[in-house]
């Protein structure tokens, strides 16, 4: 198998990798946080790129790394150009480089010597992406900054993402926290960074990005070359939590039409369509279907809560993700009494479906299992409420 089709660890599926990517939709703030320190020559060694999953952290650090690879380097006071001319004194107002750029043509091929990216590789003897960053590709930064020292520039790191490094990989980068190389920027994408070593993280400056609404998820969409239509749009936003990545999927396995099912056998609640179950847990059986197998169980899981919140606040959700949501919502949690109950069932029914799932119980049996499980908490919450 060639390099270029290798898979790689840090491209989500159905999306392009973010290397790929013009633009980060919907995070001015981390954008022009970074360019201030930039121009105010306080520029961080480190910086810890958080947030929820598939918001574009991956996205900003690939146009940080562009835009400092593109950037000349600060002149001693009174420095003067190639001929002696004086350099331009020009303060750079956005992150946004040329993609005709040398810069970004070789990032895009990836063959920009200042760039190193440290991610979880994949293995040749199994045939599959390696579950963690292992302190192998730690070492090889070694060389990396041995061989990108000669020509005097900027030097960037990508670790994407820092919670995958085991516990060797992330001493290993700590040291370099602690000792960074002259000129050298390390970007750690963290999806979570709680997990992280306090020691990494207290050495990092961080960037927080947010989800996403729905104008911005419309954007990020298209600039992925996925058009959807308004309505789609604001239920992607809502489902995925703002999160293009998790839209992204949403879209490529039909699941707006997978949690409306869901969301239509819960309206029939307590009386429930047996046949239309069977048939909901069928189509997530077998080894093709496995994607679409977590995705349901996921958006079960998601429409329990959203019953429960109803219940719990007193109002369904402002945006609906499905056809007559709010009122199937409402009606079966019309109290905080039923919100409670729901909310256990949810534990129940969610511990339920990840052993399920571990032991590989047959997923038509499980979900109609599940079904009927909501199907008793409805009903007895009908009887008391009489």
């Amino acid at each position: 198998m060639s390099d270029d089709a290798l898979p790689e660890s840090d491209r989500a599926p159905g999306a392009p990798h973010p290397r790929e990517t013009p633009e980060v939709i919907g995070q001015d703030a981390a954008k022009a946080a970074f360019l201030e320190a930039f121009n105010s020559g306080r520029l961080h060694h480190a910086w810890l790129i958080t947030g929820p999953h598939g918001v574009g952290k991956a996205t900003l650090a690939w146009t940080i790394a562009r835009f400092l690879l593109a950037m000349p380097m600060p002149q001693p006071e009174g420095g003067a150009g190639l001929f002696g001319d004086a350099l331009p004194d020009a303060t750079p107002q956005t992150l946004d480089i040329d993609p005709d750029h040398p810069v970004s043509r070789r990032i895009l091929a990836m063959s920009e010597p200042g760039l190193f990216l440290l991610r979880r590789p994949y293995d040749e003897k199994s045939k599959r992406l390696k579950t963690q960053i292992t302190v192998d590709e730690v070492r090889r930064l070694k060389g990396f900054f041995s061989l990108s020292a000669v020509d005097g520039g900027r030097r960037v790191v990508i670790i994407d993402a820092a919670d995958e490094m085991n516990i060797s990989a992330a001493n290993a980068v700590l040291k370099l926290l602690e000792e960074p190389p002259a000129d050298t920027t390390l970007l750690l994408i963290s999806h979570q960074p709680s997990h992280l070593l306090p020691t990494i993280r207290s050495r990092c400056r961080e960037l927080r990005l947010n989800s996403l609404d729905r104008h911005g998820m419309a954007e990020a969409l298209a600039l992925a070359g996925i058009e959807t239509e308004t309505a789609n749009t604001a239920a992607l936003a809502e489902l995925s939590a703002g999160s293009v990545g998790e839209a992204i999927r949403l879209v490529n396995l039909n699941g707006l039409a997978l949690y409306d099912e869901i969301i239509s056998l819960l309206g029939g609640l307590p009386d429930l369509d047996r046949a239309r179950a069977i048939r909901l847990g069928e189509s997530a059986a077998g080894r093709t279907a496995e994607d679409r197998y977590a995705l349901l169980l996921g958006l079960l899981d998601l429409a329990l809560v959203r019953v429960a919140r109803t219940g719990a606040t007193g109002q369904p959700p402002v945006i609906e993700a499905a056809p007559n949501e709010a009122g199937i919502l409402t009606r079966l949690a019309p109290s905080p009494h039923a919100a409670r109950a729901w909310a256990e069932t949810a534990q129940t029914v969610s511990a339920r479906l990840r052993h399920g799932r571990a032991v590989n119980l047959d997923p038509a049996a499980l979900i109609l299992d599940t079904l009927l499980k909501l199907r008793s908490t409805a009903a007895d919450l009908a009887r008391q409420h009489g």
